[in-house]
């Protein structure tokens, strides 16, 4: 095979495109061509008897390339070893043509094994441990039968009269689901594609110290991670409205590479980076104290979809209504010299517009009412800044101010345009985020909760308008979005929803249990509805992390191999014959090995397989599920 990799590589060499100036072969660039069916690259392995025989089958006369095969190949560790070490921990922005940055303005996003489904399995906070990864291109089948719709068991609705078990699904609900998050959002696809307004997530941040929860595979961690959120980046885009908005919480660590994987994921959206001071005080860095965080944005190209941002009072520049200065007289707008009708110290509505003949006073009492003008105090007839046919969609923003001449008007919008920098107390996450969190739930040991106003500002700027919006987060984490929405219903009375999913086992210690105490506080009208992903091989997850002892092992071992659910690379017979070495293997390394057994795409129970016996799914986890995904009842 080494003699085969030296021939492949001497082909490769006659196409410049999958060569730096230095000579070192550009592996992805070769690896995307042979996806993308390269008429140049097939080309040169057609002229070569060896490559020609390794990577092509004729039939009837033609030559079928096959791309798969060729895929493994230039993947291999040991084809360029070197090349691979290179790239293996080293996440690049490269050109169209595969060069650096500076050559060419089209930039794209590179990094190992992009094309990957990572599915992330963790399960508490500080559990760490290689992933498996799953490529779209090399294996789509397994992929395929892996983002199935799942099947939900263990519904019950929550309301201020108590807990209902049996539930259904009838779309007025909030939604809390337990489960792997790639495979729960690929399960909402089926009843919620297109019909969500706003996802806000805040993921794991992967910064480079103990607080990174995470570590699915330290070989690739960056690229881990980048493909870790671009799996669940694609199919959030699919969950998203035509005006929905994304907005994505982040740290330094991984902003600018997310930034970049979002703009290629998310070609026609405008995606703005914003700055969020959460810690005045500062975490201390090597050369800086770093007191922000970011919210990216991404929103449909060129549209106004984020709404107005609201002032608070004490914040509010109020300004005289009547103009003055140049062309401020009432004969240079007749339509804007009109009465304010003012009673008990409010502005209650409008007069027509003065007859040119009509010289009134400043402010005249009519009845309960009073008449303000717009007079300056030296009675020169002035203008109103709003003409009567506008006016009256500014009354909310009017104040009246009493002065030693009478009664003026003054105005003072509540709302303005959202800043790229986002600065104030109320987004300390210690106050409103750790402390907020431990007054809801005393015992709580979640950390890093964010602050309740940087969720409710984010979410508020796109649903503003839109009072029966679906709101999305699928790292549910502590509940935060959802206590945001139910904060923004309370504001405005409005009937918006939110969908949260978590993995963690802290869900039900946290995420459920606060937003069942929030609604009961401020939402008694609302449900809530909380699920699981029905669990096949992920039963045996648990079991493995839960095993204690070396029996405890060899016992599960056992059990896995009597299931139809193992992985079909394994040979139960063959592992039975070779117990003696399993037995020889430290406690820790017969997990992992048991592990490694397992099929992948059977943690869960696929939706198709609702009324197979083998599950023995109970009649109330079939009914709810058939209502979710509004199947026809059996």
């Amino acid at each position: 095979m080494a003699n085969f990799f030296e021939i492949l590589l001497e082909v490769l060499k006659t196409d410049e495109r999958f060569f730096t100036e230095d000579g070192t072969l550009l592996r992805n660039k070769v690896y995307e061509s042979a996806m993308n069916m390269d008429a140049g690259l097939i080309g040169l392995l057609l002229s070569n008897d060896d490559t020609k025989k390794r990577f092509f089958a004729e039939v009837n006369g033609i030559f079928v390339f096959d791309k798969v095969g060729f895929g493994w190949v230039v993947n291999n560790r040991q084809f360029l070893p070197d090349s691979y070490t290179r790239f293996k921990n080293r996440i690049g922005l490269v050109d169209s043509h595969g060069d650096l940055v500076s050559a060419s303005n089209d930039v794209v996003l590179s990094f190992p094994y992009k094309d990957c489904v990572l599915e992330g399995g963790q399960t508490k906070d500080d559990q760490k441990h290689d992933e498996v990864f799953y490529n779209a291109t090399l294996a789509p089948d397994e992929v395929d039968r892996l983002l199935y719709p799942k099947v939900l068991v263990g519904a019950r609705r929550y309301t201020a009269d108590g807990i209902e078990e049996r539930a259904a699904f009838d779309g007025r609900d909030n939604l809390i689901i337990k489960g792997n998050n790639l495979l729960a959002i690929a399960s909402l696809l089926k009843r919620y594609e297109g019909k969500i307004k706003c996802i806000y997530i805040d993921p794991p941040y992967n910064p480079s110290s103990q607080a990174n929860t995470f570590a699915y595979n330290n070989t690739f961690n960056r690229s881990t991670w980048l493909v870790f959120m671009k799996n669940r980046l694609e199919i959030a885009k699919r969950l998203l409205k035509n005006d929905g908005v994304l907005i994505v919480a982040i740290d330094k660590n991984e902003q600018p590479r997310l930034q970049i994987l979002i703009e290629e994921t998310f070609p026609n959206s405008d995606v703005d980076c914003i700055t969020v001071v959460h810690n005045a005080r500062g975490a201390i860095g090597t050369n800086f104290s770093y007191t922000h965080e970011y919210a990216i944005f991404v929103t449909p190209k060129g549209k106004k979809t984020i709404g107005n941002r609201k002032i608070e009072k004490e914040e509010i520049d109020w300004r005289q209504l009547r103009d003055r200065g140049g062309e401020s007289l009432r004969t240079d707008a007749r339509n804007c010299f009109y009465p304010i009708i003012v009673e008990n110290s409010k502005v209650v509505g409008f007069g027509d517009v003065c007859a040119d003949d009509e010289h009134p006073n400043q402010n005249e009492k009519h009845g309960n009412q009073i008449y303000v003008y717009p007079i300056d105090n030296n009675g020169v007839e002035r203008k109103w800044r709003y003409a009567r046919q506008t006016v009256e969609s500014i009354i909310n923003v009017l104040r009246i101010k009493e002065t030693t001449d009478g009664l003026g008007i003054e105005i003072g919008k509540d709302f303005g345009t959202y800043k790229t920098v986002w600065t104030d107390r109320k987004y300390d996450a210690s106050l409103n985020g750790t402390q907020l969190l431990k007054s809801i739930l005393p015992n709580t040991k979640f950390t890093y909760p964010k602050s309740i106003y940087n969720v409710i500002d984010c979410v508020n700027a796109v649903v503003e308008n839109d009072k029966d919006a679906i709101i999305l987060d699928f790292f549910g984490g502590s509940g935060t979005t959802g206590h945001a929405v139910m904060e923004i219903n309370k504001q405005d009375g409005g009937h918006r929803r939110f969908i949260l999913v978590e993995q963690m086992d802290y869900i039900e210690q946290d995420t459920l249990p606060r937003n069942v105490a929030v609604m009961k506080s401020i939402a008694p009208e609302a449900s809530i509805v909380y699920t699981e992903l029905a669990k096949c091989n992920y039963r045996y997850v648990e079991d493995v992390t839960a095993a204690k002892t070396d029996a405890d092992l060899t016992a599960l071992l056992e059990r896995v191999l009597n299931t139809g659910f193992i992985s079909s690379k394994v040979n139960p017979a063959k592992i039975s014959g070779a117990a003696v070495d399993f037995e020889s293997l430290s406690t820790e390394n017969k997990k992992l090995f048991i592990l490694e057994l397992l099929d992948k795409n059977m943690l869960y129970i696929n939706l198709c397989d609702l009324d197979d016996e083998e599950y023995a799914i109970s009649d109330a986890d079939k009914a709810f599920s058939r209502s979710f995904y509004g199947l026809e009842d059996k």
